[in-house]
């Protein structure tokens, strides 16, 4: 198990900001063997900080970086798979020699790092781009080349920066895949992404950070249903006034009356929703990733 436990780090500052920023504020969470970890949180929350402190970048103020039980070491991060938020492959070098290259730079023989670059291209949909520049492939695909560099060595652990960005659906897909089948075989994965919509599907769990501190953690559903259920009714062609004295909003789009509200009595509600017009839905809602979010982090 990964774990990170009240890492602290300040910035120093300028003229205009003696004191510096303070970019972490006690973060802390774990990440057990064959799940995936969501890391989200606006521009400059903490998120890219953390990852350069797991893999060596940067050097916390304090708290600690353990793996399975005793602090991270330099020979535990040269296992680790890291993608970073800039990309750091080679413009000009051709993508087959480019993944085994950082191959060799793990340890792996010649012969390995070929099999295993192979393998991944395969995988990933880079196959017929091996002998390309990496300066002639689209976004996309220069992603793929970046995440088979950060697979190449069959990390243990896998550590990524906003791995999704600017990608097309396929794209997406296509590396999704390639960390469930890491997931599946054990490795803890870690990214950050502000697709949170793609966050509630893939993980197991979620970390919102705001400000550098960790305002809410734990597995998707276990969050979605401590923030509380909603109750939607929609009608159409509504009387004027029908939810006078109900408690929660609505709201008016076109023909259509939607009231949500998170109290009463759901029996009384439906009863006058079906008195003032023609009810075309009437439920019990969850709140999405994207809401607890946006809860959270205001």
């Amino acid at each position: 198990m990964l774990e990170i436990s009240e890492l602290r780090k300040r910035f120093a500052g300028g003229p205009d900001a003696p004191d510096g920023k303070l970019a972490l504020d006690g973060i802390g969470f774990a990440v057990r063997p064959g799940r995936m970890f969501g890391f989200v949180g606006a521009n400059g929350a903490g998120k890219t900080t953390t990852m350069r402190i797991v893999m060596g970048v940067l050097q916390a103020d304090s708290g600690s970086v353990s793996w399975q039980g005793r602090p991270l070491r330099h020979d535990d991060r040269r296992r680790f798979g890291y993608m970073p938020e800039e990309r750091g492959l080679y413009q000009k070098m051709r993508v087959a020699e480019q993944i085994a290259y950082f191959g060799r730079l793990h340890g792996m023989s010649a012969a390995a790092a070929r099999k295993a670059t192979e393998d991944l291209m395969e995988r990933l949909g880079v196959a017929e781009r091996r002998n390309d520049p990496v300066q002639a492939l689209s976004l996309g695909n220069q992603q793929r080349v970046q995440l088979a560099v950060a697979l190449v060595h069959d990390p243990e652990v896998l550590v990524l920066d906003e791995p999704f960005s600017g990608l097309d659906p396929i794209a997406v897909d296509a590396l999704a895949t390639a960390l469930q089948e890491r997931c599946g075989s054990g490795v803890p994965v870690i990214f950050s992404s502000h697709q949170l919509e793609l966050v509630e599907r893939l993980c197991d769990s979620v970390g919102i950070v705001a400000a550098g501190r960790m305002v809410a953690t734990g597995a998707v559903a276990e969050l979605r249903s401590a923030a509380g259920d909603t109750l939607r009714v929609v009608v159409r062609d509504a009387a004027p006034g029908w939810p006078d004295g109900l408690p929660g909003a609505v709201t008016v789009s076109g023909d259509r009356h939607i009231l949500r509200t998170t109290s009463g009595d759901d029996q009384e509600i439906l009863r006058r929703a079906l008195k003032a017009g023609r009810v075309e839905h009437f439920g019990v809602e969850r709140p999405t990733l994207t809401e607890i979010f946006k809860e959270a982090v205001t």
